[in-house]
């Protein structure tokens, strides 16, 4: 499927406030939006309030294993934590689908210092649970809810990291619709790259006292 105004995505782990943002910015770009959770009730719950901003009911919600399941495309926002539970799970549903993983591997005592998986980063770790049979790619890292919730332009760059060039493409589509500039960033081992500058962010937001620190990718001239 290549009409993004048909494409359903599943946002697994979207019960927060990352999930919630990114679902309501790409509900309001025309696709299919699903928000999933371990349990359905929360899930509902969190579509309901995605819902009743937009002002009509074109998200729904459900159990993590049904939006996967029933998505083209699944976007995973859990804590890092519940990152190789949640995927192995799911794995089954996710066979032939790209993944966009959003998680940060942060350490639990300092958010602002980042804490590598063994494979190299959280997208790495994501790739090798699910195997050759999806495309992960690694995306909207330095982006914070605190932008995506409001009904605005967000002066911020999301880096796009994959290994499959047409998987990139496509997040990088996803990006444009959430109303952001995607740069395609390379390969998936770029992600740990892209990862780490969350856990600098959250520094830069703690140490300077402002909100939502992001990124932007400076030039002579920029993509439209």
């Amino acid at each position: 499927m290549t009409d993004r105004m048909i494409l359903t995505l599943a946002i697994l782990g979207g019960t927060g406030r990352e999930g919630q943002a990114l679902a309501g910015r790409w509900a309001k770009a025309g696709y299919y939006v699903l928000i999933g959770s371990r349990s359905r009730e929360k899930a509902e719950k969190a579509a309901e309030a995605v819902n009743e901003r937009l002002g009509r009911d074109v998200v729904h919600g459900m159990e993590n294993a049904a939006a996967a399941a029933g998505c083209d495309i699944a976007v995973l926002t859990v804590p890092f934590e519940a990152h190789r539970s949640t995927l192995e799970a799911l794995k089954g549903h996710l066979k032939g689908k790209v993944l966009v993983d959003v998680c940060v591997p942060l350490a639990p005592e300092n958010p602002a210092v980042v804490r590598m998986p063994d494979a190299g980063s959280a997208a790495q770790e994501a790739q090798s649970i699910l195997g050759p049979s999806a495309d992960v790619v690694a995306a909207f890292h330095s982006v914070s809810h605190q932008h995506l919730k409001r009904d605005e332009p967000v002066a911020c760059d999301v880096l796009v990291c994959g290994d499959d060039e047409g998987a990139r493409q496509q997040v990088l589509q996803l990006v444009k619709a959430a109303g952001l500039l995607g740069w395609d960033a390379g390969p998936l081992q770029n992600a740990v790259v892209a990862e780490g500058l969350a856990a600098i962010l959250v520094g830069i937001n703690q140490r300077y006292k402002i909100k939502g620190a992001g990124i932007r990718i400076t030039g002579e001239q920029r993509p439209e």
